[in-house]
C-alpha cells in the first residue's frame, strides 16, 4: 500500500465550500481509502491506497466530494514521498536569513509549459519571490502571504495549470503524517 496526500483547493475559506473534515474522512473511509487522516480545516488528507495513478485518485476524491457534499472542489494528490522531496528541495530553506514562517509551496496539477514559465518569471513583485521547479512553486513572502500577489490565482493564470498553496508549517505536518508520525 502506498501513502498519499490529497490537497484540496478552496474549501472552508471565508465560509465557502464548507466541508467538515470528519465527514470527508468518513466519505473516503467508506470507499476503499485506508488509514485516512485529515489535518486542519483547509483540506489536507493523508491516506493509504493500493498503488494507483495520482490523477486517478484526485479524480476519485473530486467525484466523492461532488456526490457527498455537492461541491466541485479541485484536488491534487501526491505520494507522501513526493511531498517530502518537495519539502526537502525547497531552495529558500538553504538561504540564510529566510524566515521559514514566510515560506509557502504552491502545488501544481501538472508541470507548466516552458512558455508559461517564461511569462510568469518576467513578473517581479519584490520583496516577494518565487522559484518554479517541476510541478511545484516555492514562494517566499517576507511581508506575509496575505499581502502578496503571488496567489493560487496568479499562478493558475500565468502557468495555465491548477494550483493550491500551503504554508511550510502545513507541509511539514503533512510530511510527518505521511511518514506515520
Amino acid at each position: 500500500m502506498q501513502t498519499y496526500i490529497a490537497i484540496l483547493r478552496g474549501i472552508n475559506v471565508s465560509g465557502k465550500n464548507k466541508i467538515a473534515m470528519k465527514e470527508l474522512k468518513a466519505a473516503l473511509d467508506g470507499v476503499g481509502f485506508q488509514n485516512v487522516a485529515t489535518y486542519i480545516q483547509s483540506g489536507n488528507v493523508v491516506f493509504g491506497h493500493k498503488q494507483t495513478a495520482e490523477k486517478t485518485l484526485a479524480q476519485q476524491i473530486t467525484q466523492i466530494i461532488k456526490t457527498t457534499f455537492g461541491l466541485d472542489v479541485p484536488v491534487l494528490v501526491r505520494t507522501a514521498d513526493n511531498v517530502q522531496k518537495t519539502y526537502t528541495d525547497n531552495p529558500f530553506l538553504k538561504q540564510k536569513g529566510v524566515d521559514a514562517d514566510k515560506l509557502h509551496i504552491t502545488f501544481l496539477a501538472d508541470v507548466p509549459a516552458q512558455e508559461n514559465i517564461d511569462k510568469a518569471t518576467t513578473y517581479n513583485y519584490a520583496p516577494d519571490e518565487f522559484i518554479i521547479s517541476g510541478n511545484n512553486v516555492y514562494v517566499h513572502c517576507p511581508n506575509g502571504y496575505g499581502n502578496t500577489k503571488l496567489t493560487n490565482t496568479f499562478f493558475e493564470n500565468k502557468l495555465k495549470v491548477q494550483a493550491t498553496t500551503r504554508n511550510l508549517k502545513t507541509v511539514t505536518k503533512l510530511v510527518e503524517m505521511g511518514q506515520g508520525e
